[in-house]
């Protein structure tokens, strides 16, 4: 069974569809959640999914270090292995090998690397990280890509981008070849779109890569340190330059803020450990901004985090005893804190589908921006947890 994407609703650039995978539907745009390590940090599956997702992400990186590739594929690949069965996606591992800096070493073959569990040397080929995923079993796999931090010099972006279109001949030729593991029409492997903060250069690896016809496309090089408006800008031109009837995913975004202006560009799929993260510091997100509940005015707070969610953390616990727990370092703190993030994102996207079909998303939009206050940063540029 192929992965396909179909057009359900539109109003402007903005629209809802379904992504139908071997292991479920996906309504779009979902935010994923992100499972670094085959687990999202402080949720048990059946958790994760009671929050309203229908999608997460793995790290292919930090699961080729540990466990490795043999015993994820004794189990019977890597749905089996951390019990989840809707549709999940593995990235290639690019942003964390290039994040090493002074443990990675990149040429026009790979990049070679050293772990940062115990300084072990290890080489990635573009055909190596595709082999891994093959194994990992991933519904949706990436290729490996470079990508350069941000600001990078127009040449430095330009080289990364180059060579990123030709990983991508290579990775798309190693999955769809010999020996490809899981094989055609079980796992699609997107295109990622690289370039940095230069249109023509996006519009060039755009371009590029949608001769090569991938099932879905990916923005990456985003999300990396540049103000919202900067990355705005990059999105409202880049995304119509991909295929309209092929899903477009926006790698490393996790912020209300950021989640609806990609939405208002047309992306369909986000990702980031940010909702996660920031659950473990006690910061939890509400319709105007966030909450820091460590913070000594929510000690006698007996209200929900959010009156209006419906999250199993808000119908049950108060703003003080969830302080409480995390003043005093115990585990249920983290694990409530982390269902009302997860849920309050799973709901915000619903919202915005609903909208989109109910030709609202206008008002929608408008009504978000007069009420939110951003008391986060919005980047978090560690893609992995």
């Amino acid at each position: 069974m192929a992965i396909t994407w179909m057009e359900t609703a539109r109003f402007k650039e903005a629209r809802t569809g379904l992504l139908t995978t071997p292991r479920g539907v996906v309504e779009t745009p979902a935010f994923m959640p992100v499972g670094t390590q085959g687990t999202v940090k402080a949720m048990t599956p059946e958790e994760v999914r009671e929050t309203g997702a229908e999608i997460i992400l793995s790290n292919t990186y930090h699961l080729y270090l540990r466990p490795g590739t043999d015993i994820i594929r004794e189990a019977g690949g890597l749905h089996r292995f951390m019990n989840w069965d809707l549709p999940l996606l593995t990235d290639s591992g690019g942003f964390q090998v290039f994040s090493l800096h002074a443990l990675r070493k990149v040429s026009e073959e790979g990049v070679v690397f050293r772990s940062h569990i115990d300084g072990s040397a290890h080489f990635f080929t573009p055909e190596k990280a595709v082999e891994v995923q093959n194994i990992l079993g991933a519904d949706i796999i990436m290729p490996l890509d470079h990508v350069v931090p941000y600001p990078a010099t127009f040449e430095e972006t330009s080289s990364a981008m180059e060579r990123t279109i030709r990983w991508a001949e290579r990775s798309q030729a190693a999955h769809w070849g010999e020996g490809a593991g899981i094989g055609e029409g079980k796992q699609a492997l997107f295109g990622i779109v690289q370039g940095g903060f230069f249109p023509e250069l996006r519009e060039k690896c755009s371009s590029a890569l949608v001769e090569m016809d991938f099932p879905g496309y990916a923005l990456g090089g985003l999300s990396v340190g540049e103000p919202l408006e900067m990355m705005k800008e990059i999105l409202d031109f880049s995304a119509p330059m991909l295929p309209a009837e092929k899903p477009r995913y926006l790698m490393g975004v996790g912020s209300a803020d950021a989640l609806l202006e990609g939405v208002a560009s047309g992306i369909d799929l986000f990702d980031c450990v940010l909702p996660t993260r920031i659950a473990r510091n006690g910061r939890v997100m509400v319709p105007d901004g966030y909450l820091n509940l460590l913070n000594a005015d929510f000690a006698r707070d007996m209200k929900p985090i959010d009156e209006s969610c419906g999250c199993y953390c808000c119908r049950h616990y108060s703003r003080a005893y969830l302080r409480h727990l995390l003043k005093a370092n115990e585990i249920l703190g983290v694990r409530l804190t982390t269902i009302h993030n997860l849920s309050f994102l799973a709901d915000f996207m619903k919202e915005i589908r609903r909208s989109i079909r109910e030709k609202t998303f206008e008002a929608f939009y408008e009504d978000f921006w007069r009420r939110f206050h951003s008391k986060s940063s919005r980047n978090i540029t560690e893609r992995s947890e």
